[in-house]
């Protein structure tokens, strides 16, 4: 059977998130009733990452296989005219190898958290970033990230339910940058914990504002305790925005 690896843009908000759940529509979801309606049977949808609820991607990536060869850009729009009206896009189709894994064959996945530094509301944003009206020192913010930089068990940074064999993980970039009224945290790594990124972007925002001290990050980190995470930033200032093979 032909293997595909589709790149996928969507909105999180309206799903319960990436993966099929009982109580409510996912993308995982939506692909997969899309792809049947141009297949004609079911077909699992692997992707890369779990997404949670409310979480964006410009660049998600999943694998199908398919009981026929599909031209890619004709496969692509197939998919996408069964996906309407959903806040979902597949923006490319490529055939890969049968040893192709959306989530094993990663070799690098590149997330952005985006806050919206600024005391007026947001009517663009509002949904896709993270309000946060106090003023934050980002300068600070990205002093505190680089002591995260390597190999570290991060158990106090992932979630309770997080079911990842291990909390060690390897964090290859963890950069805070400001244009304007915005934030962004770009965080880098093979792969994460559960609810690791939004913790550390939440715990930064603890040293931006000044609740913490640079050197309180690392000494959350050393910790290894769930219970010195600062916060949980939301989910719809996440995105998804690449992965690497």
């Amino acid at each position: 059977m032909p293997r595909y690896a589709l790149t996928i843009e969507y909105d999180g908000g309206p799903f319960v998130g990436w993966q099929r759940q009982a109580n409510g529509v996912s993308i995982q979801q939506r692909l997969e009733e899309a792809v049947f309606a141009i297949n004609g049977e079911f077909v699992v949808v692997h992707g890369a990452g779990r997404t949670d609820a409310g979480v964006h991607a410009l660049g998600q990536v999943a694998h199908i296989d398919l009981k026929r060869i599909w031209r890619e850009d004709r496969l692509r729009d197939a998919i996408n005219a069964h996906l309407r009206p959903s806040p979902i896009a597949v923006i490319s189709a490529q055939a890969v190898g049968d040893d192709f894994e959306a989530r094993f064959s990663a070799r690098a996945r590149h997330y952005r958290y985006v806050i919206d530094n600024r005391r007026a509301p947001l009517a663009l944003q509002f949904g896709r970033a993270w309000h946060v009206k106090r003023a934050l020192d980002a300068e600070a913010m990205h002093a505190a990230a680089q002591t995260l930089i390597g190999k570290f068990d991060f158990t106090t940074f992932r979630a309770s339910e997080c079911q990842a064999k291990s909390p060690v993980r390897t964090l290859d970039r963890l950069d805070v940058r400001r244009s304007g009224e915005v934030i962004e945290i770009l965080a880098s790594a093979q792969s994460f914990l559960h609810n690791q990124v939004r913790s550390l972007a939440g715990s930064l925002e603890h040293v931006g504002s000044g609740k913490w001290r640079v050197e309180d990050l690392r000494h959350a980190l050393d910790a290894r305790d769930r219970a010195r995470c600062g916060q949980v930033a939301p989910p719809h200032g996440l995105y998804l925005v690449k992965v690497d093979y």
